[in-house]
């Protein structure tokens, strides 16, 4: 009888393993907006392969649009966990996050040294007006004239880091798109590097 009971649990314990998605399995990142709009993005771009000029880029151009877009499916169909962001600027950062039908993307403060929980989604940086910054990989270092918001496509482990020659902060991936005020839907407040420092670190997104 304790045998019985013994082989009805483990069936049970299959059974569930098969019907429902265990929470330590890996993300399914090719099934969200991201993926559709990087997807789609990729296809156009690939139909002005052999003619890139006509649609405005240059050979070298057309090669690193296709590289950026390349790369973000990749991170897509292979991350195994949600976006993080990690500060690594040496001061608090501003970012963009949400909890997964929990919460709405909005503005956080994420203090240097950390990193965000993956049970949220790190969806973007805010960086202020007269922040020396450097967006791309091995990108030129400009000084911003307006706040902006860099987004990344889901799934990013994405670093924010100050170079201690330049002082500029560099990002170890490039943003999927760059937001101004008005553009998009994600709130861009008028804030200083000064006005970040003094923001309490938001501890709910931290684990």
């Amino acid at each position: 009888m304790q045998f019985i009971k013994i082989i009805l649990v483990a069936l049970v314990f299959i059974v569930n393993l098969t019907i429902a998605q265990p929470s330590w399995a890996s993300k399914d990142f090719t099934k969200g907006a991201d993926y559709a709009e990087v997807t789609q993005a990729l296809n156009q771009l690939l139909t002005v392969r052999d003619n890139p000029e006509q649609a405005g880029y240059t050979p070298e151009q057309f090669q690193q649009q296709l590289s950026q877009l390349q790369s973000q499916k990749y991170v897509m169909e292979t991350a195994i966990k949600r976006a993080q962001c990690q500060n690594e600027t040496g001061r608090t950062l501003g970012i963009y996050a949400n909890k997964p039908k929990k919460s709405p993307t909005q503005l956080y403060y994420l203090a240097a040294g950390q990193i965000t929980d993956d049970d949220w989604d790190c969806d973007g940086i805010y960086l202020p007006a007269g922040s020396q910054v450097v967006l791309t990989p091995n990108g030129q270092v400009q000084e911003l004239t307006e706040p902006i918001a860099v987004k990344f496509v889901d799934g990013t482990q994405s670093i924010a880091r100050t170079n201690p020659a330049t002082g500029a902060i560099e990002l170890n991936v490039a943003p999927a798109k760059v937001f101004k005020a008005g553009e998009g839907t994600w709130l861009l407040p008028t804030l200083s590097q000064a006005d970040i420092d003094a923001q309490v670190p938001s501890p709910q997104i931290i684990d």
